[in-house]
């Protein structure tokens, strides 16, 4: 197991690899567990660097790469053209409401997002139709996270 700190996009992310399995890592990122896909040549954990006791830890190029996944997760389908609802606050989706292709008005609840053990309501912003959604029950989601878009 391994830790490593990143900064993207002006956020910071201390992602822990916890395990390697082919093209599968399993990473602990803030807090939330993901298993990610690396593309190209998978790394085995012999590929990582070695971190000496207080030393600034730095990674490889490829695992860079895995962790910039988390700035977009939960990303299950592609966002759709429109407007995008998005996660007010980091949390769990529990719900999806709404099917692609499916009418909704403003105010209308889309999913339901868990955050500090409250189900928050997330509603449409404006009226039309779903074109995409971007989640799906049990996904984890940063805020600003496109959750789905309606157009």
């Amino acid at each position: 197991m391994r830790t490593y700190s990143y900064n993207v996009n002006g956020a910071q992310y201390d992602v822990t690899i916890e395990q390697i399995k082919g093209s599968v890592a399993k990473l602990n990122v803030n807090g939330i567990a993901f298993d990610v896909e690396m593309l190209g040549t998978p790394l085995t954990e012999g590929d990582l660097p070695n971190v000496e006791a207080g030393a600034a830890p730095v990674a490889a190029a490829p695992v860079a790469a895995a962790a910039a996944a988390p700035a977009a997760p939960a990303q299950k389908g592609a966002a759709g053209a429109g407007t995008p609802v998005k996660a007010p606050l980091p949390g769990v989706v529990t719900k999806v409401l709404v099917a692609a292709g499916q009418s909704v008005k403003k105010g209308d609840t889309v999913l339901v997002l868990e955050a500090m053990k409250m189900e928050n309501n997330i509603t449409a912003e404006c009226d039309g139709a779903v074109t995409g959604i971007c989640c799906a029950a049990g996904d984890s989601v940063m805020e600003g996270d496109t959750l789905v878009t309606i157009g």
